[in-house]
């Protein structure tokens, strides 16, 4: 990888230059905190670029006015048919029909639908409109009535029924939120973290295995067989560093690893240390190497198999995918072997492929795409400069922000107008046990992957070497989930256009994360699949869903079936034996969180 090392912390210096930058770092990471973390530079470029282009298209300006023309003449009935059309189910009960209520919510409506307008206008730059897109929708959420207790019906129905008791408990739950936020912002002590409402190890991270193998970075562990038998060659879950990798592993009847060990899989996972200051260095490369490669050789060296599988999930898979090509690259250009600084022929093989909403071309990436750009990346490592990471909270703020209907408004809404705890399930749980990122990684993720796309454009180096994913040859199995706005399902899709190997494709129903943690018997599931044999033509993705087939169920069951067909006979248990045994499951990596 090109040396993209974001500039260290500016050591105390009497130079005229270094003073200069530790003011504008300071001013800018001041006017960052008014623009919720963002380069108010690039707000103001997007908004201008909106001005200049709506404040020289008379014609636009009309079909706005005409557009509230409309909407005024079916505001008082409520009725026109893009109001009945809205899916929005903060207005589902019969409260929000009687006045002045319902005109509320119609006005409410139409504003929304007008700003969408007006701020849709031709020759605005395709990420300048992302960013007014994603900040007007942000706005408008911000304005629903639904938010609010005196233009709420529900509120005031759930007083009467109460008897004011959601008050009560509404301003409980604020001051237990308003507490946990200034406790956050205190430091970084251990003691005022919140116990996690599924304890790791005990309610979820349950199934039985044993660490195998532990470097500065990752732990390596190795499931324990729930059959008499199990398949000769095992699996290697890479699981993301922006995430705890219990994600896969959660209670157990939606635990992704149990249920693959209960069908005679050998399952290896990949656990990432939460990172701390000193690891402010550590780059994309280190996570790979150190990652993705050591446990595979650690798979080699201390459970004695020479053929592995691995699947990879969102950035996980990212990493994997790179791990893949430069693997296939080296086996490809064997005589440049010495070049090379990692040990490749340490490695077991790698028979196949797995990326589970996992992005390898960044051209189309989604709600994140409106937060890289040159200005957001110098806000982001002002930012990151202080610290030596990105931390949890901040992470857990931005995904907030993407889907801030739901966790954030709605969520307000349950738990201070009508004074309803909030419902606790395991993946919440999960989303609660926030990661951090090491400034460097974070760094050259964004700039070399989402800003210049470099491994899908041919200019992405690795251990010294220029990779791209045509050096990846091994079959390929790749889940996209239909309402990703992460890892969108048409970029996951783009894999088919950088390799042409054996490809098996599958749309699952849900979003990033419910879309993979999908078990048999979850209702109301089901996937598309379609497989595209090695050397395959282009098919383009609005094309691909019209033809594939569609099942009601879990994708779990396909993906089950394609690997054991690709995992050799089964052999006894007796001959799984490891070399090294550093405690049981879930390790410890798992257990360090921090305050921030």
């Amino acid at each position: 990888m090109t040396d993209t090392t974001p500039s260290k912390p500016h050591p105390e210096t009497t130079t005229l230059e270094a003073q200069a930058r530790q003011l504008d770092d300071l001013y800018h990471a001041q006017l960052a905190k008014l623009a919720l973390g963002l380069s108010p530079l690039a707000l103001t470029l997007a908004f201008t670029d909106w001005a200049l282009h709506f404040g020289h298209s008379p014609g636009q300006q009309m079909l706005l006015a005409k557009a509230m023309l409309d909407e005024w003449k079916t505001f008082p009935l409520g009725t026109d048919e893009a109001a009945q059309k809205d899916q929005d189910n903060r207005f589902n009960s019969a409260a929000w029909q009687s006045q002045p209520f319902g005109w509320l919510k119609t006005g409410y409506q139409a504003q929304s639908r007008l700003l969408q307008k007006a701020l849709n206008v031709e020759g605005v730059s395709h990420h300048h409109q992302q960013m007014l897109d994603i900040f007007s929708k942000q706005w408008a959420e911000a304005l629903s009535p639904s938010n609010w207790p005196l233009t709420n019906p529900d509120f005031w129905w759930k007083t009467v029924e109460t008897g004011g008791q959601n008050w009560i408990s509404g301003f409980h739950h604020y001051l237990e939120d308003l507490s946990d936020t200034l406790n956050a912002k205190s430091g970084d002590q251990a003691g005022i973290l919140k116990p996690l409402a599924f304890a790791v190890g005990q309610d979820v991270a349950t199934t039985k295995g044993t660490v195998i193998y532990r470097n500065s970075l990752i732990e390596l562990i190795q499931y324990a067989p729930l059959t008499d038998t199990v398949k000769a060659d095992p699996l290697l879950i890479v699981p993301s560093c922006i995430m705890k990798y219990y994600i896969l592993d959660l209670s157990p009847e939606n635990s992704f690893v149990r249920y693959l060990v209960s069908k005679g899989h050998t399952v290896f996972m990949l656990s990432w240390r939460n990172p701390d200051s000193a690891d402010r260095h550590l780059g994309f490369e280190d996570y790979i190497k150190s990652g993705v490669l050591d446990a595979l050789r650690a798979i080699k060296d201390l459970a004695g198999f020479e053929q592995v599988h691995a699947l990879g999930y969102c950035l996980g898979g990212t990493f994997l995918a790179i791990a893949a090509a430069a693997i296939g690259h080296h086996k490809g250009h064997a005589a440049q072997a010495s070049d090379t600084a990692y040990d490749y022929e340490a490695l077991p093989a790698l028979k196949s492929m797995t990326l589970l909403a996992a992005q390898v071309e960044f051209s189309e990436p989604g709600a994140l795409g409106i937060f890289i750009d040159e200005d957001q990346l110098q806000t982001l490592r002002e930012s990151m400069e202080a610290t030596g990471y990105l931390s949890g909270r901040q992470m857990a703020a931005t995904f907030q922000f993407l889907n801030s209907r739901d966790l954030i408004w709605s969520r307000s809404t349950r738990r201070y107008l009508m004074g309803e705890d909030d419902v606790t399930l395991d993946m919440m749980s999960w989303n609660a046990d926030v990661t951090r990122l090491p400034e460097r990684m974070h760094y050259e993720y964004l700039s070399e992957l989402f800003l210049k796309d470099a491994l899908a454009e041919g200019h992405f180096h690795f251990d010294g070497k220029g990779i791209a994913l045509m050096d990846i040859h091994v079959p390929l199995f790749a889940v996209g989930t239909l309402r990703d706005h992460v890892s969108p399902w048409k970029s996951v899709y783009k894999i088919h256009l950088l390799t042409d190997t054996e490809t098996t494709f599958v749309l699952a129903s849900g979003g990033h994360n419910a879309g993979i943690v999908s078990e048999p018997g979850h209702a109301h599931r089901s996937y598309q699949i379609s497989a595209m044999p090695k050397g395959h033509d282009w098919l383009e993705p609005d094309e691909w869903i019209t033809q594939a087939a569609r099942h009601d169920g879990s994708w779990w069951e396909a993906f089950q079936a394609w690997l054991a067909e690709r995992s050799g006979e089964m052999r006894p248990i007796a001959s799984l034996t490891t070399k090294a045994n550093l405690g049981d499951a879930p390790g410890l990596y798992v257990h360090q969180r921090y305050a921030d």
